[in-house]
């Protein structure tokens, strides 16, 4: 059998479930999505998971990986605790206006290897809450976690009498035409990962989702607590060995703060590098400007011997620091570096280290998000107002925050929109509305609500401005 016949094949069993879904209630939708849920979140199958995930893509660890497995999923669960996604969703009277959710139909999903039991997860639930099908395109190292998760989704389903073919997963091998071709024949393709899979999901012809490429700066300005910052700053650039986008890349500390802030963050057990470690440290993480696939997401110590640091601090570290001057192709610790290595910028003000994040997100991570600590709540606006972002964090740990918190207003989510800044179609996190249809239904308003407005109202004001 053909791969695209073994394709077809699939995409034509999702069809089928999917409208099998399409009658559902609310009630079967919101089980659907506590039952996909369910099969991350239950211990020992969250145990399994993450220790599959690093065995096989050999990145993170497992303890943060059952942390965030658990943490991303009944989050998103809080989020969607009474969301309305099946028939009347909206009922106003007075504007005449009835809006209706409908599902998308069959979603495609490319998910991370950094990522490839809670992202896939993530996509499961938002997608079956709106009565959609879903098939999955692994990354081909995160392929044996997802077939596992599959395997626990599927026993949730046949629990609750709903269709398995609601959630499939490409076979293996996973090659990119194949997940091409997926793209092609879905309703809606959902890409997270490298921006070669973003590109690709907008090339397919099918309506997609894609998401930016992080490089998070955070801005510690002499107002701040320094040890505070410190801890947030360490907690959030260790987890998981930083595999997050929204892990911190680099820290701009005001001069007056900076020599406070750098004793915390080594107490924090971060390790400043000399000149000639970080050189050393450079040539090792870095091909001609290309971050090294043998250092992404492993913990610091490691990383240190692999550059022939030796220096007992370096084989303790819990994440590397290296002073950077500068921003580019010629600064490779500017980028993004999905590793426990943290960038350290400082500047005379808050006004120039503002201008120094828009350097580092204009060169790579443009549209993410900026970190701000600060006692001063007008600088977090004035960022917003200035910089190429869609998210502002303020005095928070940006890993857990940027992608939605407890103790923060933003939906959870694994996959942050970057918006035009960063070329993608959305800016705020992905969540159960994008796998949604809305239908409108609309009734003339009541005579007395009707006004059109006269071209005195609209160009008065102008007109008699300019003497036209």
């Amino acid at each position: 059998m053909t791969g695209k016949s073994s394709l077809t094949r699939l995409i034509a069993r999702a069809r089928a479930a999917q409208a099998i879904a399409d009658g559902w209630s609310q009630e079967q939708a919101d089980e659907a999505a506590t039952a996909a849920g369910w099969a991350i979140v239950e211990p020992a199958r969250n145990r399994a998971l993450a220790e599959l995930a690093v065995r096989d893509t050999g990145i993170g660890n497992v303890a943060d990986k059952i942390a965030k497995n658990r943490r991303k999923t009944i989050g998103l669960l809080r989020d969607l605790q009474g969301a309305r996604s099946v028939g009347v969703i909206l009922d106003d009277p007075a504007r005449g206006l009835i809006e209706i959710a409908r599902p998308v139909g069959v979603v495609a999903a490319v998910t991370p290897s950094t990522n490839p039991s809670a992202t896939p997860a993530n996509n499961i639930i938002n997608a079956l809450k709106g009565r959609n099908a879903i098939v999955l395109a692994p990354s081909p190292k995160g392929q044996s976690t997802m077939t596992l998760l599959l395997r626990y989704v599927h026993a949730e389903l046949d629990r609750i009498g709903a269709p398995r073919d609601l959630v499939q997963q490409l076979p293996a091998p996973v090659t990119r035409d194949q997940t091409f071709e997926l793209m092609r024949e879905a309703d809606l393709v959902v890409a997270t990962g490298s921006a070669r899979n973003v590109r690709g999901a907008y090339e397919s012809g099918t309506p997609a989702i894609g998401v930016g490429v992080g490089n998070v700066a955070v801005i510690v300005d002499e107002t701040a607590d320094a040890a505070d910052a410190a801890a947030k700053i360490a907690r959030s650039k260790t987890f998981d060995n930083a595999t997050s986008c929204s892990s911190e890349n680099s820290v701009i500390a005001v001069d007056a703060i900076a020599d406070r802030l750098l004793a915390a963050l080594a107490a924090e057990g971060g390790v400043l590098l000399d000149a000639e470690e970080k050189t050393a440290l450079a040539h090792e993480m870095f091909d001609e400007g290309k971050l090294s696939s043998e250092v992404i997401a492993q913990d610091a110590a490691t990383i240190a011997k692999l550059a022939g640091l030796v220096r007992p601090e370096t084989e303790r570290a819990r994440f590397l620091i290296v002073e950077e001057s500068g921003v580019g192709r010629a600064h490779p610790f500017s980028g993004e570096k999905l590793s426990p290595v943290l960038a350290f910028y400082r500047a005379p003000d808050f006004d120039a280290a503002a201008r120094r994040a828009n350097e580092l997100l204009r060169f790579q991570g443009a549209g993410h998000s900026v970190g701000l600590h600060t006692r001063r709540d007008d600088r977090a606006l004035a960022l917003g107002l200035a910089l190429p972002v869609c998210r502002v964090i303020v005095n928070q740990a940006h890993c857990f925050a940027t992608g939605g918190s407890f103790d923060n207003a933003l939906p959870f989510s694994l996959s942050m929109g970057c918006g035009t800044w960063g070329g993608n179609s959305i800016g705020d996190n992905l969540n159960y509305r994008h796998f949604l249809n809305i239908t409108r239904v609309v009734r003339p308003l009541a005579p007395e609500k009707v006004h059109e407005p006269t071209d005195d109202e609209l160009f008065g004001a102008y007109r008699a401005r300019h003497g036209v």
